[in-house]
């Protein structure tokens, strides 16, 4: 199995572009801040990860606003097949308002 969602801003994001077979396609960058417990103590979660999403799910990423922060849902992958660098595959995503303040710290949802 192989899911991954967690709540993020969008911190950059490219312009929507086409495939040569047509399928558009959107890159971003996600940022992630959380606290979370491990070993019964917390911990301080920030990461930012390489984003893609291709179809439909473009078009919305796309049009999303720039800092806001929303609960993605998707896949890990490597960035192509000989590279070691993984890539989060945005297969879906929605609004977050019980996790708002990414920038403070908040408790953000991991799964």
């Amino acid at each position: 199995m192989n899911q991954f969602q967690f709540v993020a801003t969008i911190a950059e994001r490219e312009v929507l572009r086409y495939t040569p077979a047509g399928i558009p396609i959107v890159s971003a960058r996600l940022l992630h801040v959380s606290q979370q417990t491990e070993a019964k103590l917390d911990r301080r979660v920030e990461f930012e990860i390489a984003a893609i999403a291709a179809g439909e799910i473009s078009g919305r990423l796309h049009d999303a606003d720039l800092g806001g922060t929303y609960r993605f849902s998707g896949f890990l992958s490597r960035k192509s097949r000989n590279s070691k660098s993984l890539v989060f595959h945005v297969t879906d995503f929605e609004t977050d308002t019980q996790h708002s303040d990414t920038a403070t710290g908040a408790t953000n949802g991991i799964r």
